[in-house]
């Protein structure tokens, strides 16, 4: 058809322009009960205040349906209804153009690049094993980074791991971070840090001795470099700051990650991302407990201007990690093979004996894995979250949970190899290209709700979930980071309602195949995206549970 992909956006826009008014006037219905009526609503008072009596001239009304665009979903009727001016789209056709290419956003280019993120995590500096809380952060950071990998955007992780303990329970949950202990050029860096503070003016050396604690090097004022600065949005306790080769060797760290990165046309950059036309964002991804040490190093960075006033630093902050009725402080790793001896309790449960079997045990890792994820990143991040660990509050049957997502993949999985093997045997003819494939047969509700509220919205929602709020004078920022989670309980929660309706895979009688074949072409498009959205967390899909 040459005619693109239709998207939400592009679709509400032309809606918008239809009635030559410059406020948004129109809404995507997402409900059932309103999509069995209309696709499209502008509601009765936003129209009273844009018309006279909220009367749409009938000419206008009457244009809505020849609409056309690259991106403009194709409309069928629009018409004054109690509840304001509805449109229809055509359902069949919009089947043909959203099934046709798979679903998810545009590759990038090769070689291109829209910029540049660092992503520091404090939590993976020092020695200390990582608890919950911190793993929140990780987790966080770590997801981020997929989502703005996938957009095309150049991700540098900071800092590179050297504490052997924490590698285990990092490997285990799928967490991609780099591993390294620097080199001759961090050294270097670290020595030139030492210099830059012995002629600034904030900065005052310290020498070993009574009252100065272990391996402090200079003592800097920060509350006065903030002041002079007329810096907004950080804590008014920040006052003087005991550096330390540690604190230098962090700062030439970032510094390092700056330089390299990827980015090779700076003209292009988003401007929300990177404003002023700056190449790289620094996001420090941050527990609250935290915040305050990582302002410090904030402050630092710009005091010896090592170009921290031209690259952007944004704070993260993770809301607080509760624990209810810990018998005593839990590590990252307690947590994971608690959660892990939780799923594989519930499977047994629910599977018996066949969850004991040895192929069983990726299994078992990946709904652990996908229960964490879950429970670490469908809250809004600067929410609390409260982990239960005394009652067993993983349940491979919530409808919320990692493991129901995980589920409902599976399901697929099995659908089209049960399929294939079918096709293989001779029992079914394999799926004809979708250039012949009837649309017209898909009425189910379930069906027009998979497509309209998923796979139509499904790339502009990875989009938001990269999105990173424009630039502003305080240094905290928020991210949709729950979104893709919160995307995915509800399509299973939806998909698993209509799997639960539908018989797909019919009798072999030549008059049923035409909705067979439409119906395992669109959920074929949905299996796609499970798995693309599953990707933004590092979890493989399975092929059974």
């Amino acid at each position: 058809m040459g005619e693109g992909r239709p998207g939400v956006a592009a679709t509400l826009r032309a809606l918008n322009g239809a009635l030559g008014r410059p406020a948004a006037l129109w809404v995507k219905e997402s409900g059932a009960r309103n999509l069995r009526h209309r696709d499209f609503l502008a509601p009765r008072a936003a129209l009273s205040a844009a018309f006279p009596g909220g009367q749409v001239p009938p000419e206008t009304v009457s244009a809505v349906p020849s609409l056309r665009g690259p991106a403009v979903l194709p409309l069928r009727a629009c018409r004054q209804t109690p509840a304001g001016l509805a449109v229809q789209v055509r359902r069949p056709e919009a089947f043909q153009r959203l099934l046709g290419p798979l679903p998810g956003p545009a590759s990038p280019a090769a070689g291109a690049r829209t910029g540049c993120v660092v992503l520091h995590c404090l939590a993976l500096r020092g020695t200390a094993a990582l608890r919950p809380r911190h793993l929140r952060s990780v987790l966080l950071a770590d997801h981020l980074a997929q989502l703005l990998r996938a957009q095309g955007v150049g991700v540098r992780l900071v800092p590179a791991l050297t504490e052997e303990r924490n590698w285990d329970v990092l490997r285990q949950l799928r967490i991609c971070w780099p591993s390294g202990s620097g080199g001759s050029s961090l050294t270097d860096a670290v020595s030139a840090l030492k210099a830059a503070l012995g002629q600034c003016p904030c900065a005052a050396a310290c020498e070993q001795g009574p009252g100065t604690a272990e391996g402090v090097i200079f003592k800097v004022h920060l509350k006065s470099f903030v002041e002079q600065q007329g810096l907004v949005g950080y804590d008014p306790n920040l006052d003087v700051l005991f550096v330390t080769e540690g604190t230098l060797w962090s700062l030439a760290e970032l510094q390092e990650a700056v330089l390299q990165c990827p980015v090779s046309d700076p003209p292009a950059l988003s401007a929300s991302c990177f404003p002023n036309n700056s190449c790289c964002s620094i996001i420090h991804v941050v527990n609250c407990e935290e915040e305050f040490q990582q302002q410090q190093l904030d402050v630092l960075w710009r005091i010896l201007d090592l170009g921290a006033h031209t690259v952007l630093q944004k704070h993260l902050v993770c809301g607080p990690v509760k624990v209810t009725n810990p018998s005593s402080p839990i590590g990252a790793d307690q947590y994971f093979q608690l959660r892990k001896r939780q799923m594989y309790e519930a499977s047994v449960i629910k599977y018996g004996e066949l969850a004991q079997d040895e192929a069983w045990t990726e299994v078992i890792d990946t709904l652990t894995v996908a229960a964490i994820r879950f429970e670490m990143l469908s809250t809004a991040h600067r929410s609390q979250i409260t982990l239960d660990l005394e009652n067993n509050s993983i349940s491979t049957k919530g409808t919320k949970s990692g493991a129901f997502v995980m589920y409902n993949c599976a399901r697929l999985a099995t659908l089209f190899d049960t399929f294939q093997r079918a096709v293989e045997q001779g029992t079914y003819p394999p799926l004809p290209p979708v250039s012949e494939l009837n649309f017209s047969c898909l009425r189910e509700e379930g069906e027009w709700l998979l497509l309209f509220n998923y796979l139509l919205p499904f790339p502009e929602v990875l989009q938001q979930a990269a999105q990173l709020p424009p630039p502003s004078k305080g240094i905290r920022i928020t991210a949709n980071t729950e979104t893709v989670c919160k995307f995915l309980i509800q399509l299973s929660m939806d998909f698993s309602s209509y799997y639960n309706r539908v018989h797909v895979l019919g009798e072999p009688f030549p008059h049923l195949f035409d909705q067979m074949f439409a119906r395992l072409q669109l959920l074929g498009a949905v299996r796609d995206m499970f798995h693309s959205a599953l990707a933004t967390l590092h979890l493989p899909p399975l092929s059974q549970i």
